[in-house]
């Protein structure tokens, strides 16, 4: 680990090697798991205004995940994350023709209708962020569904951080990325 400002970073980000294989995934990571995506308050303020716009993107599971949920939820714990459809994916899950989950929310970035990409906590997968009072530990997160990913950014050379490149600069600033680079070419 080390420091990064306000952050603490694990060094798993520069050693480990990731890119989304979402042909043998099929993007399972939206579909598995216990919880919604996390959500920051200022993303739930974007989803209930974006949410009419991006309705027509959404499947109809989802949308009435969301007309009977909200456009967030909170866990037991009070962490804010995406609405589930019956416990299981992601509620602005959608799918291609070819079966891979994508997300509604960036299928209508995509379409150029709203300027949101999507929560930073989905760009940012694999890493993770544990905000805490005085700094956020950033974290990569390794679960099994992603071994393909594993392998093909091994096959590929590419570290988990550049990877996630726009997202960390998207979270934490150009300036916070750059120097994150130069504890890379340390290492």
């Amino acid at each position: 680990m080390f420091q990064l400002g306000k952050t603490i970073v694990s060094e798993d980000l520069i050693e480990k090697e990731f890119v989304c294989n979402l042909t043998a995934c099929k993007g399972v990571c939206c579909i598995e798991g216990e919880a919604g995506a996390p959500v920051t308050e200022e993303e739930i303020e974007i989803l209930k205004t974006i949410y009419p716009t991006i309705k027509p993107f959404l499947r109809p599971e989802g949308i009435a995940a969301i007309d009977q949920q909200g456009t967030h939820v909170a866990n037991e714990w009070g962490e804010l994350e995406t609405p589930l459809v019956e416990g299981n994916e992601c509620a602005y899950v959608t799918f291609t023709d070819k079966g891979i989950a994508s997300c509604g929310i960036e299928d209508a970035y995509n379409a150029g209708v709203i300027d949101f990409r999507k929560p930073v906590s989905c760009h940012l997968y694999p890493v993770r962020i544990q905000q805490y009072s005085e700094f956020a530990a950033v974290n990569y997160h390794k679960w099994s569904i992603c071994n393909e990913a594993c392998t093909l950014g091994r096959n590929l050379k590419v570290p988990v951080y550049k990877f996630v490149k726009e997202a960390l600069i998207r979270k934490f600033g150009k300036d916070w990325y750059e120097e994150l680079e130069k504890v890379a070419s340390n290492l």
